[in-house]
C-alpha cells in the first residue's frame, strides 16, 4: 500500500487496529456492563477481519469496511464532536487519511474535487528526515526535537484559502525495525544530528523501508488563518520599552520556548558594510549584548579572530552552528573561537546572519551552555523567526513597551481595559518570581458568574447577493469575449473559434444554473489559459482590436478576471460593516460608564458583539443586577440606531442590502475563560457550553412550525427562554415605543428546536425609520467611497 507522500521513505507502513482492539479486550472483562457488552459487540463485528489486528496494506480493505472502521473508532471520534472537530485517521506526514469528522469532509467538499491536500513548504527532503526522527525519538529514545508547525493550506467555498495547524497524535503507532536496519551507536547519532542537509548520510543510516510503520494516527486541525503565533509574540516582545532592565531576558524567554532549551541566551551584533566590521549595537537600540565581541567594541571581520569560519557566514551569508564547542576545539585549526566561547560556559550554539533586501545587517546568535542542545537540525526553526526579527531590528528606535505590557502582549493579546487588571496582576507576578529566567507556567485568566449579552445585526441573504454578483461578472466577461470572437475576421483558425464559442455559450449557459463551488475557478482557469492566448496571438481589425483593448483595461489586476460587480457589492458590505462597527463602539464608550465590562465585537457580514458584566471582572465596584438590566437597554436601543444608520446608507448604495437584528437574552451567569491557543476569551464548562450553541445557530433558525426566519429586514428580533426575560424585554420595548423608536405591533412566537436545546422563544419589533435621515444632508455613495478609502 503505497501511503507515502514521496517516492523514498525509511518506513513500510502498515495500517493496523491492535492497540485499539486490545484496549477494547481489556473493557470486554470489566464489571461495567454497559461498556463490557459494548466492546463484546464491537470485537464481535471484526473477529471475520483478522488483517484489522495483523494489519492492513490493501487499502481497498479499509474502503471496504469504512463503517466498520467508524464503529471501532467511535470512541476517538464522538458524533456530537463531529460538526465541531476536524479530525481523521492518518500516518504522520504521509498521504493516507480516511474516517474524517464531518467538519473536515465538508471543508475538503468545498475545496473541490480538484484540490490536493499537502503539507505547506514541505519537502521531500525534510519528509525523509523528519520520518528518521521519529525512529531516532521513539525507538533510539533521542531528545531531538525536530518537530515545527506544518500547516495545510485550503481553500473554502469562496476560493479564500484558509490555512490550519497540523497535529498529530501517534499513540496508536508502533515503530519496529526490519532486518534491513541499520543499528546507530551514539556516535553515528551524533553524526546525523550534525549535518542535517546531508541526505546522503541520513539514507545510509535508514535505508529505504528498513523500518515498520505499524498502527494508525490521528490527525486534528485548528484554522489558524486570523493569527500568526509567532510572529505577534516576536514584533510586539521586541517593542518593548528600551530602558527595560529585563528585556535581554524577556528575548531569551521567548527563545527558549520556540527551542525548548532552557537557559538558552541571545545576542546581537550590528554589521558596518563601510568598513567591514562587527561592532556593538548602540544602548539606545538594545539591550542585547554579544558573546562573539565580548567586551570589544568593534572587531574587523578579516581579523584572524574569526578565521575560515566564518566566511560562509559573512561573504555567502549562511548560518554557522557549532553544536559542540569542545569538540570544534579538538577538530578546528581556530582553536581561539572555541576557547572564547568556552570561557562564557558556551557548549553549543548559532550564528545566523539577519539579511534585508540582500544586505547584511548584523548577526543573531543563540548559545546554549549545553553540548548538542543547538545543531544543523533544529538551527531549521530560525526560519520562522528570522523575518520579524529582521524588521524589528530594523526599527530599533520605535518607542517600546513597559516590560508589563511586553509580557501581556507576548503570552496573551491585545486586551480590553475591563480586563486588563487581571493581565497586569499575572505579569507582575512573573517578575515577582524569585527566578523569572526559568520557565513560569502562566495561570489562565477566568472570570466566574458574569452575565453574557449577545447582539448581531446581519447583512441578509449575503452569500446569495456575493453569488450573483460572481455570476454577474463571469456572465459578462463570457459576453464580451463572444461579441470579441463575433466580429473575429475569417481565417483558418475559424474551427477553432467556432469551437470556442460554443463553450463560451456553454459555461454561460451553466451560470443560470446555482454557483458550484469550483465554477469560479474552472472558468478563471479556461479564460486564461484557452482564450487569451487566442485574443493576444490573432491578427485583427482595427474595430475588434479596440474591443480586445478595451475587454484587458476591464480586468482586475490581481485576479485577472472582471471585478465590476464584485468590486460595488464588497464595497457596499464594507461600507455597511464599517458605520454600524462606528456607531456600536461610540455608543460602548458610554456603557462602560454604567458599569465596566467586557466588550468585543466582530466584523464578518454584518456586526455581532459579546458583552460580559459582573462583579468579577470589576471587583473594586460593587455589582447590582441593575446594572445588567441597564446594559440590556443600552443594547436594545444601540440595535436601534444601527437599524437607522443602515436605512439611512441604504439609499446610497449599489445594492440594496437589507439587515437583520437579533439580540440573544440568557439569565444565567457563566464563566470566560482566556484560550491561550486562540487569544480570545471563550465561555468555560459544559453547561455554558449550550449558550455558545445557542449564538451559533440561532440567527438561521425558523418560527416554530413554519418555513419563516425568525429574523426579519428591519425588525430585531429578541430570543429568550424564561418567562421574566419576557417580560422585562416587554418594558423596554414599551418605553422605546413611547420614544417613538419602535412600531406599535408586536409579534411573539417560539423558536425551533436547536440541537440539544428547546423551550426557545422571541419577540419581533420593527424600527420605525420613516423620518429617518430627513434632516441630514443626502449622502451620495461618492461620499462613502471616499471615506472607506
Amino acid at each position: 500500500m503505497n501511503t507515502h507522500l514521496f517516492k523514498e521513505s525509511p518506513f513500510r507502513t502498515i495500517i493496523s487496529f491492535h492497540k485499539l482492539i486490545e484496549s477494547f479486550e481489556e473493557i470486554a472483562l470489566s464489571d461495567v456492563d454497559y461498556r463490557s457488552n459494548y466492546a463484546k459487540a464491537i470485537l464481535k463485528e471484526i473477529e471475520p477481519l483478522p488483517e484489522f489486528r495483523t494489519g492492513i496494506e490493501d487499502y481497498k480493505i479499509i474502503q471496504k469496511n469504512e463503517g466498520l472502521i467508524k464503529n471501532l473508532l467511535a470512541d476517538l471520534f464522538p458524533t456530537a464532536l463531529t460538526h465541531n472537530e476536524i479530525k481523521a485517521v492518518t500516518i504522520p506526514f504521509q498521504n493516507l487519511t480516511f474516517n474524517y469528522t464531518e467538519r473536515f469532509r465538508k471543508i475538503l467538499s468545498n475545496a473541490g474535487s480538484e484540490f490536493d491536500m499537502e503539507i505547506r513548504d514541505f519537502d521531500e527532503h525534510q519528509f525523509y528526515i523528519n520520518n528518521c526522527c521519529l525512529v531516532l525519538s521513539s525507538y533510539y529514545k533521542q531528545h531531538i526535537d525536530f518537530n515545527k508547525p506544518f500547516f495545510y493550506d485550503i481553500p473554502n467555498e469562496e476560493g479564500v484559502e484558509k490555512h490550519y495547524r497540523i497535529l498529530y497524535n501517534a499513540d496508536f503507532i508502533e515503530i519496529i525495525p526490519t532486518e534491513r536496519a541499520v543499528h546507530l551507536t551514539q556516535e553515528d547519532i551524533d553524526l546525523l544530528i550534525d549535518n542535517y542537509n546531508d541526505i546522503d548520510l541520513w539514507k545510509s543510516k535508514f535505508p529505504k523501508e528498513s523500518w515498520l510503520l505499524r498502527g494508525f494516527g490521528i490527525v486534528s486541525l485548528f484554522d489558524a488563518t486570523t493569527e500568526s503565533a509567532i510572529s505577534t509574540l516576536k514584533s510586539n516582545l521586541l517593542k518593548s520599552d528600551p530602558k527595560s532592565v529585563a528585556k535581554e531576558q524577556e528575548i531569551s524567554n521567548i527563545f527558549q520556548s520556540i527551542f525548548n532549551i532552557p537557559n538558552l541566551k541571545v545576542g546581537f551584533i550590528i554589521y558596518n558594510p563601510e568598513e567591514e566590521k562587527l561592532i556593538h549595537p548602540q544602548k539606545h537600540e538594545t539591550e542585547l549584548k554579544s558573546f562573539l565581541l565580548s567586551s570589544d567594541q568593534e572587531v574587523d571581520c578579516k581579523n584572524a579572530f574569526f578565521g575560515y569560519s566564518f566566511d560562509k557566514l559573512l561573504d555567502n551569508k549562511e548560518t554557522f552552528v557549532i553544536s559542540n564547542v569542545t569538540k570544534f576545539i579538538e577538530e578546528s585549526t581556530n582553536k581561539r573561537l572555541g576557547e572564547h566561547l568556552l570561557s562564557q560556559n558556551i557548549h553549543s550554539c548559532i550564528f545566523a546572519p539577519v539579511i534585508k533586501d540582500g544586505n547584511l545587517l548584523g548577526v543573531f546568535e543563540l548559545v546554549s551552555e549545553k553540548p548538542k542542545a543547538l545543531n544543523s537540525v533544529n538551527v531549521t526553526k530560525l526560519e520562522l523567526v528570522l523575518p520579524y526579527l529582521t524588521d524589528t531590528i530594523d526599527r530599533y528606535n520605535t518607542d517600546m513597551q513597559h516590560q508589563v505590557e511586553a509580557v501581556i502582549q507576548r503570552e496573551y493579546t491585545t486586551i480590553h481595559p475591563s480586563v486588563y487588571w487581571k493581565f497586569k496582576k499575572e505579569s507582575q507576578n512573573y517578575f515577582q518570581n524569585n527566578n523569572p529566567s526559568k520557565d513560569y507556567i502562566f495561570k489562565e485568566i477566568v472570570f466566574k458568574n458574569v452575565f453574557p449579552l449577545y447582539g448581531q445585526i446581519d447583512i441578509k441573504s449575503s452569500s446569495e447577493h456575493r453569488n450573483e454578483t460572481v455570476k454577474r461578472d463571469l456572465k459578462n466577461q463570457l459576453s464580451t469575449i463572444l461579441e470579441i470572437f463575433e466580429n473575429q475576421k475569417p481565417n483558418s483558425s475559424l474551427m477553432l473559434l467556432e469551437q470556442r464559442k460554443f463553450e463560451l455559450e456553454s459555461l454561460r449557459n451553466e451560470l443560470d444554473e446555482p454557483l458550484k463551488a469550483d465554477t469560479e475557478q474552472h472558468i478563471q482557469r479556461y479564460i486564461e489559459e484557452e482564450i487569451h492566448p487566442i485574443l493576444k496571438n490573432t491578427n485583427d481589425t482595427a474595430k475588434n482590436k479596440k474591443l480586445e483593448e478595451l475587454y484587458f483595461q476591464s480586468l482586475d489586476e490581481k485576479t485577472g478576471m472582471f471585478y465590476q460587480e464584485r468590486k460595488k457589492f464588497d464595497n457596499a458590505m464594507s461600507i455597511i460593516n464599517k458605520k454600524l462597527a462606528s456607531v456600536l463602539d461610540k455608543k460602548q464608550i458610554e456603557a462602560q460608564q454604567i458599569y465596566p465590562h467586557y466588550y468585543e465585537r466582530f466584523k464578518t457580514d454584518g456586526v455581532e458583539h459579546n458583552l460580559y458584566i459582573g462583579a468579577s471582572i470589576s471587583p473594586s465596584r460593587p455589582f447590582d443586577i441593575m446594572y445588567l438590566h441597564n446594559l440590556r437597554l443600552w443594547q436594545l436601543q444601540t440595535l436601534c440606531e444601527m437599524e437607522l444608520e443602515h436605512h439611512q446608507l441604504k439609499e446610497s448604495l449599489p445594492y440594496e442590502l437589507d439587515v437583520t437584528s437579533l439580540i440573544l437574552v440568557f439569565s444565567v451567569p457563566l464563566s470566560i475563560r482566556f484560550r491561550m491557543d486562540e487569544k480570545r476569551f471563550d465561555v468555560d464548562g459544559t453547561y455554558n457550553a449550550r449558550y455558545e450553541v445557542v449564538k451559533k445557530r440561532i440567527d438561521k433558525s425558523n418560527i416554530k412550525g413554519t418555513n419563516e426566519r425568525i429574523t426579519e429586514k428591519e425588525k430585531i428580533t429578541i430570543v429568550y427562554s424564561q418567562n421574566n426575560e419576557e417580560t422585562e424585554y416587554l418594558k423596554y420595548i414599551k418605553y422605546l415605543q413611547h420614544k417613538k423608536i419602535l412600531e406599535p405591533a408586536i409579534e411573539q412566537f417560539e423558536v425551533e428546536d436547536l440541537q440539544g436545546v428547546s423551550g426557545l422563544r422571541a419577540i419581533r419589533v420593527k424600527v420605525i425609520n420613516q423620518n429617518a435621515g430627513q434632516s441630514i444632508k443626502k449622502i451620495t455613495y461618492q461620499d462613502l467611497l471616499d471615506e472607506l478609502n
